[in-house]
């Protein structure tokens, strides 16, 4: 790919040529103009030789594609950035490795004042156990340590740092030899984090948003609260995100509310919504997502942190004051209470206006044929993180070790979804699973259950188009004229029309189709890599020696 040499300005003119554009506008598109930050035209090479003279650059694609940029529908971006440059323990092989780990990382950061780690899972180990406290603390040395579990609702944690939680051991969710849960986790996390500096803190968040850039990713849905993060940490970041360019961020603040001055409050700290993790349960790897039926290597339904009353008071107040409201709920149980409840509200408010608020879900993964009804009758969002899946699912995995295969096998179901009409949007929850949009996309599209699959195409608009309806906005996400100018170069193979359904062609190069290829993401073929990503016409990511 090879580009005029033009000064950089806010207001230029672009026409990009001579390679693939994925746009409806048109499915055979080789050319593109970008104007004032938004998208001008979209056509033919023949056709842009009508603008070549008459725009400041010229971006030559030499056969690239150009595609929407991905919108990352559920992100922490400090936790993001902290993995990112802190101790990550995904890739530990087993409980001794992981202690090594640990030891490695103090000896070369001894002036932190609490390590932060991420990302173990010990259902992958051998030992299939986490470390003991005891082994924690003979690692660190006596040290701070925090260490939450890849899901992000347990934690192991050294004595030392329990040491800075006065009263935690009163706490709901303290185990003496185990990892915390619940109040418990969400104390000592408040702790660990409020240790970071405010330098920390910022190197962490520019790291995250750097990285979202440079996988195509144009806009992150930010999904904070009291019992994730803190409002510096939040209010930061929408700062640094306004100042500097990089992606968009909208930020979501997980607090309940009752009445227009919480709706207000929520307006102040720059939310757009009183949503994200707003926790109705946990998570299933840590035995606390909500279940009707006891887990299958547990004797309990895990915990219900909210119930359906609460979660209609809470719907209500947003609806009135016009705010998103949303919720996390993985369990089914969960699931069926954030149904009752936003259907409740809608008795009350009525229900058109309750679907005109777009109120979302973060997760649901256990779904049944009723709630997913509920949520197309309710006119909810399910904002979902297809790498769960690929993580977890299958016989053999996390979730079948939880559930029992056949409860397992009914998770994460996209294609019913899609049928039914629920509007759909990808993210990944990162750091519980890393950035990686194509990737992502490849999940929903090749899901261990083979009758959730989804095409690419449709996973694709979640994961782009998908994410700007989910605040609101329909015409985004998408490259025709006057959409923003948010868009990705990829380099990439052949594209190809892919579908979800054995029973037909599952791809075809046949220009006849009418519709825009993409990237082959059969399991094993080498994903796009992507070349620069631009936000409302400004470039914020160009891969080196391109």
């Amino acid at each position: 790919m090879t580009e005029s040499t033009a000064p950089q300005s806010d207001h230029r003119t672009v026409l990009l040529r001579g390679g693939d554009v994925h746009s409806p506008a048109d499915p055979f598109a080789t050319a593109m103009v970008v104007e004032r930050g938004h998208v001008a035209w979209v056509g033919s090479e023949g056709a842009a030789d009508a603008f070549a003279s008459g725009v400041d650059e010229v971006i030559d694609l030499d056969g690239a594609l150009v595609t929407p940029a991905f919108t990352d529908a559920h992100v922490h971006t400090t936790s993001t950035g902290l993995a990112l440059t802190g101790l990550d323990l995904s890739g530990a092989r087993g409980l001794p490795d992981a202690l090594a780990l640990v030891r490695a990382y103090l000896n070369t950061h001894p002036g932190d004042r609490v390590l932060l780690g991420h990302g173990w899972d010990a259902t992958r180990w051998p030992e299939r156990r986490p470390p003991s406290r005891t082994e924690l603390d003979a690692a660190a040395g006596g040290r701070p340590v925090y260490l939450p579990r890849i899901d992000v609702h347990s934690a192991v944690v050294t004595t030392a740092l329990l040491d800075l939680v006065p009263g935690v051991t009163e706490l709901a969710g303290y185990h003496p030899d185990a990892p915390l849960t619940g109040p418990a986790h969400h104390a000592v996390r408040s702790a660990a984090h409020g240790a970071l500096s405010s330098r920390q803190r910022t190197e962490a968040q520019r790291a995250a948003l750097r990285h979202a850039a440079s996988l195509g990713i144009g806009t992150v849905h930010e999904c904070a609260g009291p019992d994730i993060s803190d409002e510096g940490d939040f209010t930061g970041l929408l700062a640094l995100a306004a100042e500097q360019p990089g992606p968009r961020v909208h930020g979501y603040w997980a607090e309940r509310i009752s009445d227009e001055k919480g709706a207000r409050r929520i307006r102040e700290l720059g939310a757009i919504g009183a949503a994200g993790d707003l926790f109705v349960d946990g998570s299933l790897g840590s035995h606390t997502a909500c279940l009707h039926e006891p887990y299958a290597d547990a004797p309990h339904t895990g915990s219900a942190h909210l119930d359906a009353a609460e979660i209609a008071a809470h719907v209500t107040a947003c609806t009135e004051a016009g705010l998103q409201a949303g919720f996390h709920a993985i369990g089914d149980a969960a699931v069926a209470a954030v149904v009752a409840g936003v259907r409740a509200a809608s008795e009350t408010l009525g229900l058109a206006r309750v679907r005109a608020a777009r109120h979302r879900v973060e997760h649901v993964e256990m779904l049944t044929p009723e709630t997913i009804a509920g949520f197309a009758e309710l006119g909810l969002t399910a904002s979902v993180q297809p790498a769960f899946d690929a993580a977890w699912g299958g016989e053999d995995g996390m979730y079948a070790q939880r559930l029992g295969v056949e409860r397992a096998r009914t998770l994460n179901p996209y294609a019913a979804l899609l049928r039914t009409g629920v509007p759909l949007a990808f993210g990944s929850d990162s750091p519980v699973t890393p950035l990686d949009p194509w990737g992502t996309v490849r999940a929903a599209a090749f899901h261990r259950t083979p009758e959730h699959r989804i095409s690419v195409r449709a996973g694709f608009t979640a994961h782009t188009r998908g994410g700007w309806r989910a605040v609101g906005r329909d015409d985004a996400g998408v490259l025709v004229p006057g959409a923003p100018a948010d868009y990705a170069i990829w380099r990439t193979s052949e594209l190809v029309v892919q579908a979800p359904d054995d029973r037909v062609a599952r791809w075809s190069t046949d220009p006849r189709s009418g519709t825009p290829g993409l990237p082959d993401l059969t399991p094993g073929a080498e994903l796009p890599v992507c070349l620069r990503t631009v936000v409302f016409g400004q470039t914020v990511y160009v891969r080196p020696n391109e």
